[in-house]
């Protein structure tokens, strides 16, 4: 018991320290599951998150917005492997993590699980989804944990044209005919209030919210991260010339922020327990696409033991 507490200082003095924590360093387990748990769900996010987008692919208005969205869709593959890739320096597999998105056991963000209903919907995911998923991982190019950190800096540079892309959707929509503005006013009211729940629960209602801080897992509390992203959304809204859906916002002078409403917790409770508007239809769309995509991998694994095999 004396040893594993002198490991656990010496481990949380490097912490203290800003040393990177490589895979086969020494850890407390506790350290270890948390960030199987936080790196499996981000992985799993960027993965559910293409099919929202997907969803417009074909039905872009012009061949420039095809391009630019197939782009990003595959820049979210791509932010999925890496971090699947960083999880499994932790000794989980890819194939359990899949298994437990695939079983409806793995969490993912909760905001995949609206439909997007208009083109609109594709600025507003842009903009608002992916500029609170910036203010989230900008931080954690600073994690404790090495392999998660450098994951996060390709990531966030990607994301950073991700949510310029959403709002140059918004702007060229906001400054179109007035249907055109409608459209992105009411795509902004849908989405307004689901991207302020990506920052989790308040401060002292999160299970996990200090202990991943003293880690330095996290950087910054969820109300702190909330807070950012609503002084900086409030300004955009107005260069946009879109309201945001929350009479009780205004300018604090004294605080130096926004004052904004209160969060409907009860609809982020309901979406984590899989009753969302689209929770089955992701987990079936990705169960679907595991079981066609079979031949495929037992095919590349069929491969590659008869290439190892003549190579033996």
């Amino acid at each position: 018991m004396t040893q594993l507490l002198q490991l656990e200082d010496r481990f949380q003095a490097r912490i203290d320290a800003e040393q990177k924590i490589e895979p086969k360093d020494w850890m407390p387990d506790a350290y270890r599951k948390t960030l199987i748990r936080q790196i499996s769900q981000h992985a799993h996010s960027e993965i559910v998150g293409m099919l929202p987008e997907g969803n417009w692919i074909t039905r872009a208005p012009s061949l420039r917005r095809k391009v630019a969205l197939l782009a990003k869709v595959q820049d979210e593959a791509g932010h999925g492997l890496y971090l699947y890739a960083a999880a499994e320096t932790l000794g989980v597999s890819r194939d359990q993590m899949y298994e437990e998105l695939h079983a409806g056991k793995a969490k993912y963000s909760s905001i995949f699980n609206y439909p997007t209903l208009s083109w609109a919907d594709i600025g507003a995911v842009g903009w608002l989804v992916d500029g609170a998923a910036i203010m989230n991982q900008v931080p954690l190019c600073k994690c404790s944990f090495g392999p998660y950190a450098r994951a996060m800096v390709r990531v966030c540079k990607e994301e950073s044209f991700h949510q310029r892309q959403g709002f140059e959707i918004m702007m060229t929509l906001a400054h179109g005919t007035p249907a055109q503005h409608k459209m992105a006013q009411e795509s902004l009211n849908r989405w307004w209030w689901p991207s302020m729940m990506m920052f989790g629960p308040n401060d002292d209602a999160s299970p996990h919210s200090a202990q991943s801080m003293r880690w330095k897992i996290k950087r910054y509390s969820n109300d702190d991260l909330r807070q950012k992203f609503v002084d900086v959304m409030a300004e955009q809204a107005a260069v946009l010339g879109l309201t945001i859906p929350d009479p009780d916002m205004h300018w604090n002078a004294d605080r130096g922020h926004y004052d904004f409403g209160t969060i409907d917790w009860k609809e982020f409770d309901e979406i984590l327990r899989g009753n969302g508007p689209c929770n089955k239809e992701r987990l079936d769309a990705r169960n679907k696409a595991w079981n066609d995509g079979a031949w495929v991998r037992e095919a590349a694994t069929a491969f590659a033991a008869k290439r190892k095999s003549a190579t033996a």
